[in-house]
């Protein structure tokens, strides 16, 4: 096969595996969006569970009732079909990887997906309601504290980001210890740097409370001794 044929092959199969993709995601949000309300309800119930009695949520634009609700079903969506996705993904780098890499690469990802997930659901039942009862409770007398739909939803998807990210460390510290990049005893050398660097972080991608700070600076400094562990023992199990 010609370099220019092998590249249209290539380029055919990319979008193959994008179609997959994207009617996988329309699928599900389809199937999704007749409960985009009930979605967004369930999203807020940790901060609407701290509210005041009588407290509640509101809207400041027209058009926010309905694509807030919208906007987290896409993201529920895509969260369902993410494993079909990097299914599609691996389908179509799989080819191109040697064994070695093949051996490595798949565990690597579907761990990251895990640890993704697993930091979502740790800023959901542990963070938010920490969180948000820390600042209801710091609201001043006759304060009434009542969110708007829009920027809650601003405010859980940074929140989520964060945290996803930030269980993403074991993995980036096995990455790099196989790539020979740093070794082992280097990262245990660097260890106070990085915890500094963990509370460095949890006051940048947090509100500007202690709570939140040292919620994320903690489970950060955890990860990377159990990335370290990890990759240890990958070197002697190899």
């Amino acid at each position: 096969m010609s370099t220019s044929e092998s590249f249209i092959a290539h380029l055919i199969e990319l979008r193959t595996r994008l179609l997959h993709s994207i009617v996988a995601l329309l699928l599900v949000f389809v199937c999704l969006f007749p409960f985009a309300g009930q979605l967004y309800s369930l999203l807020a119930q940790p901060l609407l569970a701290k509210l005041p009695k009588g407290g509640q949520m509101i809207a400041t634009d027209v058009t926010t009732p309905f694509f807030v609700p919208l906007k987290v079903a896409m993201m529920a969506a895509f969260l369902i079909a993410l494993p079909y996705i990097l299914y599609q993904i691996w389908r179509f780098v799989a080819p191109g990887l040697y064994a070695h890499e093949k051996k490595y690469v798949a565990p690597l990802i579907a761990a990251s997906m895990m640890l993704f997930f697993c930091g979502m659901a740790f800023a959901y039942f542990v963070v938010f309601p920490v969180v948000f009862g820390f600042i209801t409770a710091s609201a001043p007398q006759g304060v009434a504290v009542m969110t708007d739909i829009d920027k809650y939803l601003s405010f859980v998807l940074s929140m989520f980001v964060a945290f996803g990210m930030t269980f993403q460390v074991p993995v980036a510290v096995v990455v790099l210890v196989r790539m020979g990049v740093v070794t082992t005893a280097k990262l245990k050398e660097i260890r106070p740097y990085m915890i500094v660097g963990a509370f460095v972080v949890g006051a940048i991608f947090t509100p500007p409370d202690v709570v939140s700070q040292f919620m994320l600076a903690m489970p950060l400094w955890l990860l990377y001794e159990a990335g370290i562990i990890v990759a240890g023992w990958m070197a002697k199990s190899s």
